[in-house]
């Protein structure tokens, strides 16, 4: 016998009427929508002109994004090629910082996240398991400009420098390092400073799925003869396989998002290195001279965007795949 499908779905103006409460609060969540995220599309008209502030806007095509991609007409003399691909370096610059400090976090904070995961699901002690989560999540409700602050005192290199007082003591090293004035250094403690702060959070997706495993599993592994190392290889692992798809897929839609983490912990020693797209755009709209070409960073700002789009796009399809159903 086939089912019925009854469409008990009234018409909006009634369940206007009805719920007036939920909708009146509703309107301060539209209106921010609105004002901050579709009213600014007007201004993606202005990649595809020459803006400066105080000026007339003059439309140039796809000018700006030749000059981001370093494109040149046909003949175009070497002396001109080669000025174009110098224009064009800080762009891909920040395109690549972009990407790989995006995935190389992810897989760092995932890998981080999911090994101190099994240690605090295998502890005995469950108050001491408790403390321990609690104090590794706590770094996440720090904002970025305090933590950049800390570390900054941290790898200082005067008498307040924890870091270098210590190498020092040991003997690694006779003088002060300058790590955040060193892109390779900068590197390397933007990566350590990401694991410290966002790993402890990602360990409650985790323990939530270790938490759901079934016991009998354990159990009938431990009738068989497996020790902790084996249950783990053979219970833990494939439980969390998963979820660990699902937060890779769900974090890679937003890898062009990077912005604040690596803004707060920039100085002018290691700025053109470490650049990603959306520092980029902010140092050529507010920094970049006295009068910038806005359209300049618009242009970048709608590769960035149309770039997340086909990310997003990919990853919708890829969650389909895994889970069953989308992340959109």
């Amino acid at each position: 016998m086939q089912k019925q499908v009854i469409n008990n779905k009234k018409p909006l103006g009634p369940r206007i009427k009805k719920y007036w409460q939920f909708y009146l609060l509703f309107i301060p969540v539209l209106a921010f929508v609105i004002v901050f995220h579709y009213l600014p599309m007007y201004g993606i008209v202005y990649g595809f002109t020459e803006y400066k502030v105080g000026q007339t806007p003059i439309f140039v095509g796809l000018a700006q994004f030749k000059k981001l991609f370093g494109v040149v007409e046909a003949g175009a003399s070497e002396t001109t090629k080669l000025l174009a691909a110098r224009k064009s370096q800080p762009f891909w610059t920040a395109f690549g910082n972009t990407i790989v400090f995006s995935v190389v976090k992810l897989l760092l904070n995932t890998g981080f996240a999911v090994v101190i995961s099994i240690f605090l699901n295998e502890m005995i002690s469950t108050k001491f398991k408790k403390v321990t989560q609690t104090i590794i999540y706590l770094p996440h409700f720090m904002s970025w400009v305090v933590t950049a602050s800390v570390f900054t005192l941290l790898l200082a290199v005067g008498q307040s420098g924890l870091v270098n007082n210590l190498l020092k003591s040991v003997g690694a090293t006779d003088t002060s390092i300058n790590f955040l004035a060193d892109p390779g250094h900068w590197k390397v403690w933007y990566y350590i400073i990401n694991v410290w702060r966002e790993t402890g959070w990602q360990t409650i997706i985790f323990m939530a799925t270790l938490t759901g495993i079934d016991p009998g599993l354990y159990e009938a592994a431990s009738i068989d003869g497996a020790g902790r190392w084996k249950k783990m290889q053979y219970v833990t692992f494939p439980a969390l396989g998963n979820t660990i798809i699902t937060v890779l897929i769900l974090n890679l839609a937003k890898i062009m998002n990077l912005f604040e983490s690596v803004f707060v912990l920039q100085n002018d020693a290691v700025r053109n290195a470490t650049n990603v797209l959306q520092t980029l755009v902010y140092y050529e709209a507010f920094n970049s001279g006295a009068v910038p070409d806005l359209g300049y960073s618009v242009a970048i700002g709608l590769f960035r965007s149309i770039v997340g789009l086909i990310l997003m796009l990919l990853c919708n399809i890829a969650s389909k795949k895994v889970r069953g159903r989308g992340i959109m």
